[in-house]
């Protein structure tokens, strides 16, 4: 079949891989970034290619683990990971061992580096992070409106809204698993994105601002928010500690304290294992000069298979 993203899916697996084509409104153009395709694939044992793309590509696996390939750098994604492609002519390809499924999301538009900027995302380069499960919830329900509308303006303020709750949901924004949060899981939600992930909230202290009973809290948050407290809040101090390295020129060790980790090796160590990469060695991917960055033109969408 023929795909915007992988170029030899067999024909046998056509029914496993599915994708659909957006046709942005008038509105939708205006506000400078918008979906222009989404999908989701399975694939077994193999290596398969993936097609120089002109936009960027929001690529999560959901079951199993892949390694990808890109321009010679190898990034190993297992269930709840992503990264962002960039559009370009690089070598790039999937390798797996076993059944996965994936889901991926494309952005057009002159304002689509500052989205994936938002999402944590280097322009340049993809760089491995972990997908909190509102995002991956958001993604399933834009893959499916692509699919059932590809092609067509009929859903265009519906994918900009989800594309919205996306960007919200990855900045600690009150977006649930299911429409919305309730108030007492909001009220932490917010309380922790207010003091920007400077203290150290246990689980008892989030409790205590719900006003629930611990264990009810724990159960009531994973239940809307897909993951348990502590580690939601560990990926929002990550996102956090990014952009202090990347926008806010702070060391290593500023951004420790800011979200509240004094000893510089543990916060290298949690960064690490969150992003993939150590605090260093993003801040010197992250200060590649914007000259060396491809740039993604805005251009007319077409219609399914343009």
């Amino acid at each position: 079949m023929k795909s915007y993203l992988l170029s030899n899916i067999p024909e046998n697996m056509e029914p496993l891989a599915v994708e659909g084509y957006h046709k942005p409104g008038s509105l939708t153009l205006a506000s400078g970034a918008w979906i222009h395709a989404a999908g989701a694939f399975s694939l077994g044992k193999g290596t398969y290619t993936v097609n120089d793309h002109e936009q960027w590509v929001w690529l999560v696996v959901e079951k199993g683990s892949i390694l990808l390939r890109w321009d010679q750098h190898d990034l190993a994604l297992d269930a709840g990971s992503t990264c962002f492609l960039p559009g370009g002519a690089k070598p790039c390809s999937i390798t797996t061992e076993e059944q996965v499924r994936c889901l991926w999301i494309a952005l057009e538009g002159p304002l689509s580096p500052m989205v994936v900027r938002k999402m944590g995302a280097l322009l340049h380069m993809p760089l491995k992070q972990g997908a909190l499960p509102s995002q991956i919830y958001l993604a399933e329900q834009i893959v499916q409106v692509i699919v059932r509308h590809s092609g067509t303006a009929d859903a265009t303020y519906q994918l900009q809204h989800l594309m919205y709750g996306m960007i919200a949901s990855h900045w600690g924004q009150p977006v649930a698993m299911d429409a919305m949060l309730s108030h007492e899981i909001a009220k932490v939600v917010d309380t922790l994105r207010s003091n920007q992930y400077k203290d150290n909230f246990s689980l008892a202290d989030m409790a205590a601002i719900s006003r629930m009973p611990m264990e009810t809290f724990r159960k009531r948050f994973v239940a809307e928010v897909g993951m348990p407290p502590l580690s939601y809040v560990l990926h929002c101090k990550m996102e956090r500690a990014k952009e202090l390295l990347r926008d806010q020129n702070c060391s290593v060790r500023q951004a420790g304290v800011e979200v509240g980790m004094q000893d510089p090796y543990h916060f290298s160590k949690q960064f690490k294992h969150i992003v993939g990469i150590s605090p260093s060695a993003f801040m010197k991917q992250a200060s590649v000069p914007a000259a060396t960055i491809r740039g993604v033109a805005p251009r007319k969408s077409k219609s399914k298979n343009g």
